[in-house]
């Protein structure tokens, strides 16, 4: 199964957040690097809670980030 999680900077927060509705997952954390862990590992307990995904899963990770600028 292959599952689209969106990664999105909030700047006010200073945190990244992951969204995926079809999981469902929402988290977040200061680093990108950790949050994908966080994603990998939480991911895969809701889909085995739930018994919805079989093995192999597959995440894309979709990141988006805007900066101001003078």
């Amino acid at each position: 199964m292959e599952y689209v999680v969106d990664f999105a900077w909030d700047g006010e927060a200073g945190v990244w957040t992951a969204i995926c509705d079809t999981i469902p997952l929402a988290l977040e954390s200061n680093s990108f690097d950790a949050l994908i862990e966080k994603v990998k590992i939480c991911a895969t307990e809701i889909l085995a809670l739930n018994a919805t995904a079989s093995a192999p899963i597959r995440l894309c990770i979709k990141s988006e980030r805007w900066e101001s600028i003078a």
